[in-house]
């Protein structure tokens, strides 16, 4: 089963920006609560699944400011550890999926793969209402599913005095061991295949285009409902791979959450 409590943490990768771990006072400012997620159950299916998480989390900004904690996803919680004239940078950790052989006819006969702990590094830099970035997420744990290279750019639109629509648009390299992992097909897979795949080797390049919107309304001075929804696009090897059933890949969050205070 897929170690989905990290997504949970994460408000089921929903990039939002946490002001650190907002303090008042002698205070530490929280955020609990629950989401419903819809995603496709592996990378290029066509079926979709609907899952509830729990939320705790840093309690966010409701006009979206960055802070020392962000979260841009289930596999990348970034920590700011430098920030000067615009520009800031430092590690990241997050976990990576499993995908299991039982999530799409196609896979049937492939094996699992397992997930695991994903660690690395990103950089952005502000400019006016723009933000470039560039992150890389590398898997040290489960299956040796390699790396991913994200670039792009953030911006956010001001609806209200509270309220902030983050879009955030980019695309993302794969290395050979995450196309191998992911959308290659070895001979020995071929021969195991149910669906009768034929062998595919999947090259290192641009896996994916996407863009994302998001923002976070305050109901009441202490709940909040988040939502956001993001489009993908398969790209290269990765969108030519029999085991991919469409290239277009949609995801949605909707989530509620509680802010509160504990005494340091």
């Amino acid at each position: 089963m897929r170690s989905y409590a990290l997504l949970a943490v994460a408000c089921a990768a929903v990039p939002l920006s946490c002001p650190s771990i907002a303090h008042a006072g002698d205070a530490i400012d929280l955020q609990i609560g629950g989401a419903a997620v819809v995603a496709p159950k592996y990378e290029g299916s066509k079926e979709y699944e609907i899952r509830g998480f729990p939320i705790l989390a840093p309690a966010g900004s409701a006009t979206g400011d960055d802070g020392v904690v962000q979260v841009r996803g289930v596999d990348d919680f970034r920590l700011r550890a430098f920030n000067f004239n615009g520009f800031e940078a430092g590690p990241l950790a997050g976990y990576r999926f499993s995908r299991d052989e039982s999530d799409g006819d196609r896979l049937d006969g492939l094996g699992d793969i397992d997930g695991g702990v994903v660690i690395g590094a990103y950089a952005a830099y502000s400019f006016s209402s723009i933000k470039p970035f560039v992150s890389y997420h590398y898997a040290v744990t489960g299956d040796d599913t390699g790396g991913l290279l994200r670039f792009g750019a953030e911006t956010r639109w001001p609806v209200t005095s509270a309220i902030a629509i983050t879009a955030v648009a980019g695309a993302t390299y794969a290395d050979s061991s995450y196309t191998d992992a992911y959308f290659g097909i070895s001979e020995e897979q071929a021969a195991r295949s149910v669906a009768g795949l034929s062998q595919f080797d999947a090259d290192a390049g641009i896996k994916d285009v996407y863009l994302n919107l998001s923002t976070a309304i305050p109901l009441t001075d202490v709940w909040s409902l988040k939502l956001s929804g993001r489009y993908s696009h398969l790209l290269g090897d990765a969108a030519d791979s029999p085991i991919v059933e469409t290239e277009s890949q949609f995801s949605g969050v909707v989530g509620l959450t509680y802010r509160f205070s504990i005494d340091r």
